[in-house]
């Protein structure tokens, strides 16, 4: 069964079928005459059962009126316009027809279960999308360039010196300036530290050597003197580590591969026709910016 609804032919079939039917409520008239509207007893229950969730209450006799003059009054207005030809070249009309053409194929799509060889395969070949990032675990001390001025590379050589004397301590505080960020992180990722540093700092955790107090390491705050003590490389994870979010990955890239497919077999049956902008024309757009 998984099989056959994996089968594009099926998905075309399906996606057929279901045009044709919206084509058949959408082109008729309810009822079936132009000039009669019938509103069903399951509209009615409908409308009420949507009354009931926004207000957590059954709507009164009075209400249940009320809502079912509003759908007389909007098909009214609906079947209106369309006569008078207001739906042409509306935009927003167009793109709400053209979303829900997109919602048939997306419902087409997600009746497709991917099986473990298929998530394997899609994670292999799109590993930079779950791939782990890097992270650090280290120490830091800053020191404040205003504050040292001219004599910031001579501090800044005494206060390494001071550091690997004290070795790998879990409290630097008492080292350096004043910082509003910690002087320890454990397991930072990447994105973290440059987020929180700036990138050139991020960049010189991945080339510093672990176990020993180095530097000066710049950032946007000015330099600091680190000590990285742990960094895991980035790693493409297990199937089973990832598996929901390969698994969403796999059903959108279905889901964007069937509105492609389905799209450019409509574009087949027609003749498209683009009329350029003239040299002149241009120049007069780009004039009137």
């Amino acid at each position: 069964m998984k099989k056959i609804v994996r089968e594009p032919l099926l998905h075309f079939l399906l996606l057929g079928v279901a045009i044709f039917v919206a084509y058949g409520l959408v082109s008729k008239p309810v009822g079936g005459e132009p000039g009669r509207i019938v509103i069903s007893a399951g509209q009615v229950a409908a409308m009420a059962e949507g009354f009931a969730r926004t207000w957590r209450r059954p709507p009164t006799t009075a209400e249940i009126d009320g809502l079912i003059r509003d759908r007389v009054q909007e098909e009214v207005y609906c079947r209106e316009a369309m006569a008078l030809g207001l739906d042409k070249d509306d935009t927003i009309i167009r793109r709400r027809l053209r979303q829900k053409m997109e919602f048939v194929t997306d419902d087409v799509a997600a009746l497709a279960e991917p099986t473990e060889a298929e998530l394997s395969v899609y994670l292999k070949v799109h590993a930079g999308t779950f791939r782990m990032q890097r992270q650090f675990t280290f120490s830091q001390v800053y020191l404040n360039p205003e504050r040292h001025g001219e004599n910031l590379a001579r501090d800044t050589e005494r206060l390494l010196a001071q550091l690997k004397q004290a070795g790998d301590q879990d409290d630097v505080s008492e080292f350096g300036d004043p910082f509003l960020l910690e002087h320890k992180f454990h397991s930072l990722p990447a994105s973290e530290a440059a987020k929180q540093f700036g990138e050139k700092f991020a960049e010189k955790l991945g080339e510093l050597s672990r176990g020993q107090w180095q530097g000066p390491v710049e950032s946007g705050y000015g330099v600091h003197l680190v000590l990285v003590s742990g960094r895991t490389e980035g790693v493409v994870p297990a199937l089973a580590e990832v598996r929901d979010a390969v698994r969403r990955e796999w059903a959108n890239a279905r889901r964007v591969e069937g509105n492609e497919k389905f799209y450019q077999e409509l574009l087949k049956r027609y003749v498209v026709t683009i009329e350029r902008l003239k040299p002149a024309e241009e120049k007069q757009i780009a004039a009137a910016r």
